[in-house]
């Protein structure tokens, strides 16, 4: 009662450098040195509170060189918490907060501090603290979660992080907004402190109701390992996938610098995120991208695309394990069809490979994606209507997009002077035929390719085009294709030929669209009838005179398009002469076309089959239907 006396008018307690003493006016008999700080205090209120402490001291009475110091080298919480309890030892009144109570639980339990020395000791009175207060208050369960990190081997076998994890979780699952529940006025209230109250339970939520993610960035302060718990209960719990995704995703936003950032060349990518990564070790990088990587949720669609590719730009640029890079590319083929180009552009952080963005990577996603739409497909295919009436027939969208982006990627890579022909053509077949309904992209990024690389030989042009079908090049890149001279020779007769054919088709279909005009549009005798006639004449006239400017029109096409059909007649002309004088010794001279025998008796034979197909009327309409 001295001691309390005493030190009930003030703290009692005097920092002087790196040693504490109790201002009681009695000289301290006993030291305790915790880390780098020494407490002067006194004997008889450490022994009544503290069975550690007790035993300590009491084998200290036996040492005959009376040396009163002891050390504690593993008091949890350090020299800070074990103040906290000297000081209640002395009977000082402590202020017991989210932010201490769990280093000060953890030290009691160290001390010994159980109610066998007196009732209410510390041990007693910080866990009625945290049950009574802090796991029922959203703000401080996560604030004690974060102070378990520095005392975790005693925070959890004293059941306190799961006791935190456990309140958190059930004020996450308790909202209704997470499981997609109504919620009523009468359900939920706005409490006096801004949090809300549903059911009675405060769940902490600040910010509107409408939000499902007001808990992302309280929970996203949180240690990895400790978030790895909390996650694992929530998916315990069944807390909706898309939910746990967004909040992964957001401590992976918060935590992972240069994960969102975006650039078009290698190089300011490069230098940007080794500027940002220098902040914090790459191991410890690494290990975050890596168990946040498994933390998503495998589900499609619960994760952007964007957000994937840079994780796996991070992934490469940490050199982060296979396992985690290959488990990347699986999510990104899942949803290929939703990415962008700007998504597939991805750097070369390899110093081994010459060419300027990762074409193996992208053949990887490439490859995931077919095996799963492969998959999908026979998938559907095979069920019946009573088993999945919901799924449907298997839709060829996805593909279709798919092999757009692909074309949109090989024209962008194709310029680079590094990429094999090889490479480029594994790209290019990688995808079915049905997949592209026409190949003007296709043939965009050949060329291109092909204008890059001028020493590629004959036969591997022809490798190259040998992807390309020219029944799905339209009017455009046909006569575009047919001046090219950078295609072979076997291309461009093809594509002359299916070139005159378009155009005689078109021809066709603007003549019977002619007909068919002129037949509905003629005109007709009025009806006689005891109404006005004037208002109907005039309509008639006006009628009239729009079909026939239609007919100028079409008939204009028409010329131009037998111009065209001329010009390519007489190109066949020329090559048919050219392929005559074969016989007397010489070769095949006709501008931007190779001269080698074989390829003018390719041409030869094409013109000569074109030429039955004109005097056939009935072949080439079966020609122009296939």
């Amino acid at each position: 009662m001295a001691y309390k006396k005493l030190i009930s008018r003030a703290d009692g307690f005097q920092r002087k450098g790196q040693a504490w003493f109790c201002t009681t006016g009695l000289p301290s008999d006993i030291a305790v040195e915790v880390e780098e700080m020494s407490f002067h205090l006194h004997k008889f209120p450490l022994m009544s509170k503290s069975g550690k402490l007790a035993s300590l001291i009491a084998e200290m009475a036996d040492v005959e060189d009376g040396d009163c110091t002891i050390r504690l080298s593993d008091v949890p919480g350090g020299a800070g918490a074990f103040e906290l309890a000297a000081k209640f030892c002395y009977g000082v009144k402590l202020e017991l907060t989210s932010d201490n109570v769990v280093a000060l639980r953890c030290a009691a339990e160290y001390l010994e501090m159980t109610d066998e020395f007196v009732e209410g000791n510390l041990i007693a009175k910080t866990e009625n603290y945290l049950n009574q207060v802090v796991v029922r208050d959203w703000k401080d369960s996560v604030r004690a979660l974060q102070r378990c990190e520095s005392v975790l081997p005693y925070a959890e076998e004293l059941q306190i992080v799961k006791k935190c994890i456990d309140s958190i979780v059930m004020k996450t699952c308790t909202d209704p907004r997470l499981f997609g529940w109504p919620i009523t006025d009468q359900q939920a209230m706005q409490s006096p402190g801004g949090s809300i109250l549903w059911n009675g339970i405060n769940t902490g939520a600040r910010p509107k109701r409408s939000r499902s993610d007001w808990w992302y960035e309280d929970v996203a302060a949180i240690s990895l390992l400790l978030f790895e718990k909390i996650v694992a209960a929530m998916e315990a719990k069944g807390l909706k996938p898309e939910i746990i995704a967004g909040a992964v995703m957001h401590y992976a936003r918060k935590w992972l610098p240069g994960l969102n950032r975006r650039h078009h060349f290698v190089e300011s990518e490069s230098r940007t995120t080794t500027v940002s990564l220098s902040s914090t070790s790459s191991v410890d990088q690494r290990l975050l991208l890596e168990t946040l990587e498994h933390l998503l949720p495998m589900q499609k669609g619960l994760v952007s695309c964007r957000f994937l590719f840079g994780l796996l730009r991070l992934a490469m640029l940490l050199n982060a394990s296979t396992d985690c890079k290959s488990s990347s590319e699986r999510r990104i083929g899942a949803q290929l069809e939703r990415a962008t180009l700007d998504d597939l552009l991805i750097p070369n952080y390899s110093d081994s490979v010459e060419t300027l963005y990762d074409i193996e990577t992208v053949q990887r996603i490439l490859d995931h994606f077919l095996i799963l739409n492969e998959r999908s497909q026979s998938l559907s295919s095979t069920q019946s209507l009573e088993e999945a009436p919901a799924m449907g027939s298997p839709s060829l969208t996805p593909l279709m997009r798919v092999a757009t982006l692909m074309d949109g990627y090989l024209a962008e890579v194709a310029p680079d002077v590094n990429l094999k022909p090889e490479r480029f053509q594994s790209l290019a077949e990688a995808l079915p035929d049905f997949s592209r309904v026409h190949d003007d992209g296709l043939y965009r990024a050949i060329d291109l390719y092909l204008k890059a690389h001028p020493w590629l030989t004959e036969l591997e042009r022809e490798r190259l085009c040998k992807r390309m079908d020219c029944h799905k090049l339209s009017l455009e890149a046909c006569t575009h294709a047919a001046q090219n001279e950078r295609l072979p020779l076997r291309v461009v007769v093809q594509v002359l030929f299916f070139e005159q054919l378009q155009l005689r088709t078109a021809i066709t279909g603007c003549f019977l669209a002619a007909d068919n005009a002129d037949v509905t549009q003629q005109p007709q005798e009025p009806v006689q009838s005891g109404g006005p006639q004037t208002s109907g004449s005039a309509l008639y006239g006006d009628s009239w005179a729009h079909v026939l400017r239609q007919n100028r029109a079409m008939k204009a096409d028409i010329d131009r398009m037998r111009a065209r059909v001329n010009e390519l007649e007489e190109l066949c002309s020329q090559m048919r002469e050219e392929i005559q004088k074969l016989g007397k010794g010489k070769l095949c001279s006709i501008p931007g076309i190779p001269s080698t025998k074989a390829a003018c008796s390719l041409v030869l034979q094409v013109c000569n089959s074109h030429k039955k197909e004109r005097n056939d009327p009935n072949t080439g309409a079966q020609r122009s239907r296939n």
